[in-house]
């Protein structure tokens, strides 16, 4: 079967949120300075490149990084385009999302992304009303080729709130430039990092239709 890494790289050519930590990376021992290894020492925000948020993130007391669940990033998942230019996604403009049935992972393409080197100055965000509808067909995985599921300017987090209130999460940071609207298997594990609001997650889709 066909596995598609969907990762954005935790790198220093990862464009970070504006004010954020960014990447970067020194080297404690080195075998050219005559240390047995090369051993680097990395400083970073787990929000840089691929990552799923934490309920913590958003409200003091919530889940932290190490309390997110395994289940809901791996499985059936349906990658689904919005037109970049709009600002509210409604229910109606996710066309290529099947109209029945559970949706439990939906990975939202908008190619407002900073894969291409450069942090957008807006994306297309699901209304509260569509992530509720989502949310009553299932969802517990809502993943974005955007650096946030909220809008940049966004205060008061009312996606990431609404998702987390009814039980479900985020992936930001997803790189969906060749991957068609459909429907696969994804395996999105955020990596054991305790205590913390964000964990960086290696994503990877796989064709349903090759099984």
């Amino acid at each position: 079967m066909r596995e598609r890494d969907i990762s954005i790289p935790m790198g220093p050519n990862t464009r970070e949120w504006p004010g954020d930590q960014p990447f970067s990376c020194g080297w404690t021992m080195t075998l050219a300075g005559g240390g047995s290894v090369n051993l680097s020492a990395v400083t970073t925000s787990p929000h840089v490149g691929t990552h799923a948020d934490a309920p913590l993130h958003v409200h003091d007391g919530w889940p932290a990084s190490h309390e997110l669940p395994l289940a809901a990033f791996a499985g059936r998942a349906f990658v689904c385009s919005v037109d970049s230019s709009i600002d509210t996604v409604e229910p109606e403009d996710l066309t290529s999302l099947p109209s029945r049935g559970a949706v439990e992972r939906l990975l939202l393409r908008t190619q407002c992304s900073v894969a291409g080197g450069t942090f957008p100055p807006r994306w297309p965000v699901l209304s509260v009303d569509t992530v509720q509808m989502l949310l009553a067909r299932g969802l517990r995985l809502l993943g974005v080729d955007t650096p946030s599921v909220d809008g940049r300017h966004s205060k008061t987090l009312d996606v990431h709130k609404a998702l987390f209130s009814g039980g479900a999460f985020n992936l930001e940071n997803l790189d969906l430039r060749a991957i068609d609207d459909g429907e696969y298997e994804l395996v999105a594990y955020p990596i054991l990092l305790e205590g913390v609001d964000a964990a960086p997650v290696r994503a990877v889709l796989k064709d349903r239709r090759e099984e």
